[in-house]
């Protein structure tokens, strides 16, 4: 076919202008957010704004060796990411290129400018299984099966029709081994044929359609037990976790990671530093995970990594967000709940505000562009519990956890505040528990979470006692505040025995539960049943402590009078029943739930045992 000289010049444009990843191209007939190759190293940048015959990109990739007059060429799509199975178990960089295969195909360990190459193998074949529904005559539309593939030991990769496609399937292919570019379907609709293989291409800047919304009412659960039991998130929720630098933010996004409830997780590292994203790319594979039939594999296999470090290119962490989170939706359409660990959304929001500074638009706070909160609640939006489309019905879930490093741990910088106001849970970092190596370093005083309520129908069908009891553990530890701005001014001797009381109680949900040690096979993970018991055993030595100080407080004449039972005595009485339960965090998984739940049951037995015996009120 030959290209007039009309159709050459609509196709291509000149570099007018270079400042830093941004590019100013004249005589460019390019549409918004087309996607655009540039110079001769053919970097890949994408069009941002439109001014008549002039067009500005922002490009993913180095540009000093641009000059004025090179070319600019269209490509005529948008930003897009190939979906279709092996997506998962993959490593690639912000704009969806698959890290191993450029490796393998420049021989060099750095990325070089302008690479093209297919995030999805074209030539790898994978044992397709059609769904039986599907044959010639049957109608289809967009998100219906139309076949499985066993992508990894741990996600079966549902083979859907594109969004916005519908037709009669005339042919449908048998079950076989198929590249994912070969036709499966051969579909008519109003007197036109299209082919359905395993792979198709979505804009990563628009969500994909769903059937409807729906109200999240599942926990989010992630073997932490500070998170699980005070501040939970729901399937389909937003998370932020905002901190200083070194406080934890990357290690409870990694823990969620390996251990949460989801099906599978897609980890964004966005802007942050390369030796974080290196312990990342080193320290997954060799992660283990056990099969209901006992079997181990590794983590990777329900697992997408996309690399996006410091030293890249800061446009590309604006793209490296939108292509995480369409790969997230694109799981969540099979059936799937997924969850997108975003590390971290101040880097996003850097780079938004350097392309700002470069397109000379007048900043707001901080120099951050005015539409910071809008970008950010359009990501967050992409979140939630849905129906999905197509045919058989289910549901998927997308949950977004947002990372957030606000300089010098000050949470009124404008990206946190701009998050705070969007997202459902807060889980805020303290640096003075981190830096005494207390993890997770969370602040129960300024943390929260909105999904409490959503989540009492299933805290009423599974464990109907711990809403009570995460009550008195908010309000002990609440407690405990005040008490120790009075032990501070006039000593904990001043304090009545009942506040010493709970002063131990504060102390042993802290140090005994709350905290955690990532590095022990016990304390790695903790499973929600496990979290419940250990709480209610301390609730109940709390309240029957109480009760007893109390009461023995009254038999002498009040609060001021000189007790017969005191906390120091208590506490010496049942020095061995406080060693056991400050020992039950060292209780394993893997002694399965019927063994713990029998050890703990029996410590409840024996605290109130203590009480009775020592002829304590109960």
């Amino acid at each position: 076919m030959v290209t007039t000289e009309a159709e050459l010049k609509n196709r291509y444009g000149r570099v007018q202008s270079v400042s830093g990843p941004v590019v100013v191209a004249r005589d460019c007939a390019a549409s918004m957010y087309e996607l655009v190759r540039v110079g001769a190293h053919r970097i890949v940048g994408e069009v941002i704004r439109i001014e008549g015959v002039r067009v500005t990109v922002q490009c993913y990739e180095a540009t000093d060796s641009l000059a004025v007059g090179d070319h600019v060429e269209r490509t005529g799509l948008p930003l897009t990411v190939e979906l279709g199975p092996g997506l998962m178990s993959s490593i690639m960089d912000g704009i969806s290129r698959p890290l191993e295969t450029i490796a393998r195909v420049s021989g060099s360990v750095f990325i070089p400018r302008g690479v093209d190459v297919p995030t999805l193998d074209r030539a790898r074949r994978w044992e397709y299984v059609p769904e039986e529904r599907i044959r010639p005559g049957t109608l289809v539309t967009g998100g219906d099966w139309i076949g499985r593939v066993q992508e990894t030991p741990l996600i079966t990769h549902r083979v859907m029709v594109p969004p916005g496609t519908m037709g009669t399937v005339v042919r449908a292919a048998p079950a076989g081994a198929y590249t994912i570019t070969e036709p499966l379907l051969d579909i008519e609709w109003q007197g036109e044929r299209r082919q359905v293989c395993m792979m198709h291409r979505w804009p990563v800047r628009q969500p994909r359609p769903i059937a409807e919304k729906l109200v999240a009412h599942e926990p989010l659960l992630t073997g932490q037990r500070v998170l699980d039991t005070l501040f939970p998130s729901v399937l389909g929720g937003t998370c932020a976790v905002p901190g200083a630098f070194g406080v934890g933010k990357t290690v409870i996004s990694q823990a969620l990671s390996k251990y949460s409830n989801s099906d599978a997780i897609v980890y964004v590292g966005c802007g942050e530093r390369g030796n974080e994203m290196a312990e990342v790319l080193r320290d997954f594979p060799e992660l283990k995970m056990t099969l209901p039939d006992g079997e181990q594999v590794s983590i990777m296999n329900r697992t997408l990594l996309v690399a996006n470090t410091s030293n890249m290119p800061v446009a590309a962490r604006e793209a490296s967000i939108y292509t995480g989170v369409t790969i997230a939706e694109y799981y969540r359409d099979m059936g799937l709940h997924i969850s997108m660990m975003a590390d971290s959304t101040s880097r996003w929001a850097e780079a938004l505000r350097e392309i700002s500074g470069r397109l000379a638009e007048m900043p707001a706070d901080s120099g951050y562009p005015a539409y910071l909160s809008a970008r950010l609640a359009s990501f967050y939006e992409r979140a939630g519990r849905v129906a999905c489309l197509g045919a058989p019905e289910r549901i998927g879930s997308v949950t977004l956890v947002g990372a957030v490093s606000p300089p010098g741990g000050d949470f009124s910088d404008p990206v946190t505040t701009a998050t705070l106001s969007t997202v459902q849970v807060f889980w805020g970092l303290d640096k003075r528990l981190a830096s005494r190596k207390f993890f997770p370093a969370v602040n129960t005083s300024i943390s929260w979470s909105k999904n409490i309520q959503a989540l009492e129908t299933w805290y009423e069908q599974h464990f109907p006692e711990f809403p009570a009891i995460r009550q008195t553990v908010r309000q002990v530890l609440q407690a405990e505040e005040d008490l120790n701005e009075i032990v501070a001014l006039v000593g904990k001797d001043a304090l009545a025995e009942s506040d010493k009381v709970t002063l131990a109680a504060a102390n042993m949900i802290r140090e005994d539960c709350l905290q955690q040690n990532s590095y022990t096979a016990y304390d790695a993970f903790c499973p929600f049943y496990k979290s419940v018991l250990m709480l209610r055993n301390i609730v109940s030595w709390y309240e029957m402590a109480l009760r007893a100080v109390g009461e023995r407080e009254g038999e002498a004449g009040g609060r001021g009078g000189a007790s017969r039972l005191t906390y120091a005595t208590l506490r010496e009485e049942q020095s061995e029943l406080l060693q056991r339960l400050a020992r039950m965090k060292f209780m394993e998984p893997t002694l399965g739930e019927a063994s713990i739940r029998t050890e703990l049951d029996a410590l409840r037995e024996d605290v109130a045992k203590s009480f009775r015996d020592h002829d304590w009120a109960l």
